[in-house]
């Protein structure tokens, strides 16, 4: 049966996207973005805007877009059309059999997400992260290439942890935070905002 697969957000993340798609074994790639200038992304087509989701009720779809809102965004206009999305996983990524991954999750290459880890709605665990055992990480998270999070850790809801950042263990980080690139999180937050630095502090 020929797999085939829509994904929205025609970007250098959906360039990435594509190729876990291809890697699963989808045979057709297409994507829809708002930008009506886009035409491509990589070697795919870009066949409309996110308006045409009904056209594809026969596809897969995923989100490909980086930003935690308007991927929560579309994630929820795909609910209300009752689209569902799929689970995208690299080969290379090392997943424990007692995790559990929501739907519209994309784990990246080299990933490592250890025992007991619940993953919510569309978040993205990017390149050569981890997240350690009895983690949770709720809907709409980024975890960004490189972040390392110890064990028994709840990062709310929207939050995007930066590149290269690390989180000690037995923390809780609240919804609605930026944890800035290289940042040492070593006490819960438990404010919405940005954090920066190690230890990581609020800037905004």
């Amino acid at each position: 049966m020929n797999k085939k697969i829509v994904i929205i957000g025609a970007s250098g993340h959906g360039k990435v996207v594509a190729d876990i798609a291809k890697l699963n074994g989808y045979d057709e790639i297409l994507f829809l973005d708002d930008d009506e200038s886009k035409t491509s992304c990589g070697k795919y087509q870009v066949v409309g805007t996110s308006k045409g989701i009904t056209k594809y009720r026969d596809y897969d779809f995923i989100i490909a877009i980086g930003n935690n809102k308007i991927r929560e965004k579309i994630s929820d206009t795909l609910e209300k059309e009752n689209i569902k999305q799929t689970i995208l996983i690299h080969p290379s990524a090392d997943i424990d059999e007692t995790a559990t991954i929501k739907e519209g999750t994309v784990v990246m290459a080299n990933a490592v997400i250890n025992a007991s880890v619940k993953i919510g709605r569309s978040c993205i665990i990017n390149t050569a992260s981890s997240i350690d055992h009895d983690c949770i990480i709720n809907d709409f998270v980024h975890v960004s290439p490189g972040v390392h999070v110890a064990g028994t850790v709840t990062i709310g809801r929207n939050t995007w942890l930066g590149i290269g950042s690390t989180v000690i263990n037995n923390l809780e980080i609240c919804a609605n935070c930026i944890i800035g690139a290289g940042s040492t999180v070593i006490k819960d937050i438990k404010e919405e905002g940005t954090y920066v630095g190690s230890p990581a502090e609020r800037i905004k």
